[in-house]
């Protein structure tokens, strides 16, 4: 069974009559890497930005939609609702989806290990309030 980044390039090269190299020199992305995304059932890591936009641009389709499609073939939920993916209002931060999807994956030790982190971190950036 394809991945949800195998399908997306599948279904946009039989709906436009694309090949792989169509799809690379449209984005500025090697054909290699096309191919790869488009034929590797298990995406290890989530590719690179630039790599994200260039196919992006080559398939002709909205970055949070190549964005999303890759995250999920890594097997990490992207948080946030796709019907607001245009506008600014809605626009979400890559690594704000990444991290609080690769929460999931770590252990419940680990998570309580990022918890203080983040409590600490938000405590340290918090206005300081003059004691009466």
């Amino acid at each position: 069974m394809a991945n949800a980044l195998q399908q997306l390039i599948r279904d946009r090269l039989d709906h436009k009559g694309w090949s792989y190299g169509d799809v690379a020199r449209r984005g500025g992305v090697p054909r290699s890497t096309v191919h790869h995304l488009a034929t590797t059932e298990r995406v290890v890591r989530m590719p690179q930005s630039a790599t994200l936009e260039g196919l992006s641009k080559g398939l002709e389709l909205p970055l949070d939609t190549v964005r999303r499609a890759a995250a999920e073939a890594c097997g990490i939920h992207v948080y946030g609702s796709p019907d607001t993916a245009g506008s600014d209002a809605g626009a979400t931060d890559p690594e704000v989806d990444l991290l609080i999807a690769s929460v999931q994956k770590l252990s419940a030790d680990d998570r309580r290990h990022v918890t203080a982190l983040v409590e600490s971190l938000l405590d340290r950036s918090a206005p300081r309030t003059p004691e009466k």
